[in-house]
């Protein structure tokens, strides 16, 4: 039995007449249903849910006769309900269901006569063509054939490149600063004020993994508890990371700069203004979150700023460091994707199942990129209607090209890393986008991105014979303590602190 995902397409009585479209399950085996509404047949929709069909008596037929007939999912079978349907002169049976919907099945060689059309369609849904179409809805069903390509692709291959580009060059600029204030004495106590960063060592990598691995399991059992408290966590970071961005662009701006006194500080008006602009934002999108038709706009904006700020401010010591994170989430993404199927009691993905909302619960983890799909089908009305693309795909490869970016400014190497590194995580993008075309699967995006980040700054390295220094890090980094002189590869004095 294969279960095909259709489309209802609902049409009011109004001038002009409201239109909508619902998704519904139907199984192929069974009828098949025209590509597009040019070869499709309208029917007059009859509200039954009171009935749920298993007999004959249940329903006078004219009721039914001609009609697109809605009746309840009860104990008899999906073709029982179609046999009587049909006698009774229903040209369409939609079985209502307030349960997930789930594969048509049933032994079709019993009743080999039936011939009308035969889907699956949530309860909710019927309640909603009334509130939406009026009681008078003419219906028809098809199911268009899923696109091999999507446009909405092209729109994250943009965003993701150029949150990565953008937040490995912000980090090349900080780090360009921390170098001309540890050769200047007078800048050093002013610029360690303004130093927020984190840097990652291998054992808060492997800290970090774990945590990771925990959260999933936890959002997979507690969903619906949990969704929440990230909602509430992406507010939060989301509006003071689109702060921090924001405020590095007026920074530059030579002009605005009154101040007023608050806690025995002068603080800048505009810097009051922005923070007040970007908090709205951040309620404006919780609100909100669920209005497709813009809120996606706003998760975006929100989450490249998040995204970015991540790259900047969480920095990567060495190559080594770059290696361990990469490689354990690589390994993170590929078991909770591919691995945990065969775990599950439903053989689902955990990855998939918290992505998507368990259960069917309708709130959405906010931690991805969202763009509208731009080619319609009936997927895109049953699954996701949006492409998605999780910030870990974005931060994680991004954090080895804010890595590349500074080891280029503290090696004035021209920004070679930088650029081969951004160019390598163009090329795994793509390579996703490919794969999923193909086997038009949900794919772990770092499966492609890390090794095609990580082999080409292995092989930059190893061309310019810097590998070794690449491996361990800048040689000026030391701890904060220290005040001694720092050495070079070659044991020789190089800056001091």
């Amino acid at each position: 039995v294969t279960a095909d995902e259709g489309i209802l397409h609902a049409s009011g009585s109004g001038v002009p007449p409201l239109t909508k479209d619902y998704c519904v399950i139907y199984n192929s085996h069974w009828i098949s249903l025209p590509k597009s509404l040019d070869n499709a047949t309208f029917r007059t929709l009859e509200n039954l849910t009171s009935t749920v069909l298993c007999s004959s008596s249940e329903v006078p037929s004219v009721l039914m006769k001609d009609k697109a007939v809605v009746v309840m999912r009860g104990n008899c079978t999906f073709l029982e309900k179609a046999r009587i349907a049909q006698s009774l002169g229903a040209k369409m049976l939609l079985i209502a269901s307030k349960t997930r919907l789930s594969p048509l099945s049933d032994n079709k060689t019993d009743f080999e006569n039936v011939t009308l059309p035969v889907a699956l369609i949530r309860y909710n849904d019927i309640i909603d063509t009334q509130l939406v179409l009026g009681n008078e809805v003419n219906v028809t069903l098809y199911s268009p054939p899923l696109p091999e390509f999507d446009c909405s692709m092209v729109v994250i291959f943009l965003i993701s490149v150029f949150t990565v580009a953008l937040g490995g060059y912000w980090s090349g600029v900080a780090e360009l600063e921390n170098l001309k204030a540890i050769a200047s004495p007078g800048e050093r106590e002013t610029r360690q004020k303004k130093e927020d960063n984190v840097t990652f060592t291998p054992v808060t990598v492997i800290l970090f993994v774990v945590i990771c691995c925990v959260m999933l399991v936890l959002l997979y059992f507690f969903y619906k508890w949990l969704v929440y408290v990230i909602i509430s966590v992406f507010c939060l970071a989301s509006a003071m990371s689109l702060y921090n961005c924001l405020a590095a662009l007026i920074g530059e701006i030579p002009f605005g700069k009154c101040r007023i006194a608050c806690c025995n500080k002068n603080i800048e008006v505009r810097l009051i203004f922005l923070a007040a602009f970007c908090i709205a934002a951040a309620v404006v999108w919780a609100v909100f979150r669920n209005e497709d038709r813009w809120a996606w706009i706003l998760q975006d904006i929100l989450g490249v700023a998040f995204c970015l700020n991540f790259i900047k401010t969480l920095k990567m010591p060495n190559f080594k460091s770059c290696v361990i994170l990469l490689g354990l989430l690589l390994l993170y993404d590929v078991f909770f994707v591919f691995i945990t199927p065969f775990i599950t009691k439903n053989g689902a993905s955990i990855m998939v199942e918290v992505a998507a909302g368990p259960f069917g619960n309708s709130e959405k983890l906010p931690v991805v990129i969202r763009v509208p799909r731009l080619e319609y089908s009936a997927s895109t009305v049953c699954d996701i209607p949006f492409s998605l693309l999780g910030f870990g795909d974005i931060i994680v490869p991004g954090l080895l090209v804010a890595y590349c970016r500074r080891f280029d400014v503290q090696t004035s190497s021209s920004s070679v890393y930088y650029i081969t590194c951004t160019i390598a995580y163009a090329i795994g993008m793509v390579l996703t986008f490919i794969v999923l075309a193909l086997t038009k699967m949900g794919q772990p995006a770092l499966l492609y991105l890390v090794p095609c980040t990580l082999i080409t700054g292995s092989l930059v390295a190893w061309r310019r014979k810097e590998m070794k220094k690449f491996w361990k890090g800048s040689s000026y980094q030391v701890s904060d303590s220290s005040r001694t002189p720092l050495l070079q590869d070659d044991g020789t004095s190089g800056l001091h602190r």
